[in-house]
């Protein structure tokens, strides 16, 4: 069972970050009703300051030089939809003629994204446009365009939207891999309907497991900052002191102050290649449930009648193996202790899943586990996660 955070514990609640009356829940209703976005109007460009060819944090003005090259490819993402709502008794009905009716209502929903080819792809997340009947994509300089969405995966929260448009402005990606804790952050977004808005701060950590923060199912390593991003913000970019994409901004948890949480570029930029080639993204699996070894359950699970014992003081023990999964097939038991998997050593569930999503359909994992003090060496097939949702 993969370590997820008990948000009652802690009195939080974990949001995605696109705009509504008000966050919306990462696990909950994704399309609340509201009033419809601010209306958008073309923009009056500011001085901006001298071009320069670096730019530095040691530059006071390094922000806004970095926002005059990166902004014009940021833009506003309208999603709506319409949906029934049914009427009972007391509105207006007649009970002779079935006694309830329904009525319809659109729902709109307001988020980000950035413009990553000049013929208009541009990334954004899931869940700005799930379900969405129609979307359009509101440029900096006021041009609106409908857009289409390409494909979009919920378990990263990744979508490719295209305009039909030439000679857009583009951002430029940047290394996600290379990011370390400290350095410079600037988000542009749209919060609150607030258009073209800039924060900046630091990256906080990176490397977060969803389930450090309530949302265990993700296939995330996500990206920690305490850059201000609030409802509105979602898909939209996450900026290094180069003026270099390297996050898409995703989430927050409410009533908690400078933690936001964003998906690093190199995982969007995977995600997105495999939407536009494919629509879909194939996620593997291999079928079990694990958690984390502490001195409490390594002492629980040796006490009981079980006949599992757990010789390691750390790393990874197998508590449920799904019946004809890829794992079954290939022998692993509860109990199982997952020592490594490719000859890579196995500390925390999350170098679990990156094993997992890492490999490609078809390919097999070597995976070395401890049963009851004796190694084991197993050949795993991991399958594609069946019933993915939202693949359009």
């Amino acid at each position: 069972m993969q370590r997820a955070l008990k948000m009652s514990l802690f009195g939080l609640t974990l949001f995605t970050i696109a705009a509504s009356a008000g966050c919306r829940s990462l696990i909950g209703d994704r399309w609340p009703l509201q009033q419809s976005p601010l209306p958008v109007q073309p923009n009056s460009s500011p001085a901006l300051p001298p071009a320069v060819t670096s730019l530095r944090p040691g530059d006071p003005d390094f922000v806004a030089r970095v926002v005059a090259e990166v902004g014009p490819a940021v833009v506003r993402i309208n999603s709506s939809r319409v949906v029934e709502q049914q009427q009972p008794f007391g509105f207006g009905l007649d009970p002779f003629f079935g006694g309830q009716g329904s009525q319809e209502r659109v729902q709109r929903g307001t988020g980000s994204g950035f413009i990553v080819s000049s013929d208009g792809k541009i990334f954004t997340n899931a869940h700005v446009v799930e379900g969405a009947d129609n979307v359009a994509v509101v440029l900096r300089d006021g041009r609106r365009f409908k857009g289409d969405v390409i494909g979009a995966d919920p378990m990263t929260d990744v979508a490719v939207v295209k305009i039909t448009a030439d000679g857009l402005p583009v951002v430029k990606l940047g290394d996600s891999n290379a990011l370390l804790p400290g350095q410079a952050a600037i988000a542009i977004g749209n919060p609150l309907g607030l258009d073209n808005t800039v924060t900046s701060g630091i990256i906080s950590a990176t490397g977060r497991s969803g389930a450090d923060f309530g949302n265990a199912g993700s296939r995330v390593d996500y990206i920690q900052t305490d850059t201000a991003i609030n409802p509105g913000n979602s898909g939209g970019p996450l900026i290094n002191s180069r003026g270099e994409v390297v996050g898409m901004n995703t989430a927050i948890i409410q009533g908690a102050s400078g933690i936001g949480f964003a998906i690093p570029i190199a995982t969007a930029q995977r995600v997105a290649n495999q939407l536009i080639t494919k629509g879909k993204v194939d996620h593997l699996y291999m079928g079990i449930q694990m958690t984390e070894i502490t001195p409490e359950l390594k002492d629980q699970v040796n006490r009981s009648n079980s006949g599992i014992q757990i010789n390691q003081d750390q790393g990874v023990v197998v508590v449920a193996v799904q019946p004809n999964s890829p794992a079954a097939q290939a022998g692993m038991r509860p109990g199982d202790v997952i020592e490594s998997i490719n000859g890579t050593q196995i500390q925390k569930s999350q170098q679990v899943q990156q094993q997992v999503e890492a490999t490609t359909a078809g390919n097999t994992l070597q995976v070395t586990v401890n049963r009851n003090g004796q190694r084991q060496n197993l050949t795993v097939k991991p399958a594609p996660l069946p019933n993915q949702p939202f693949n359009r």
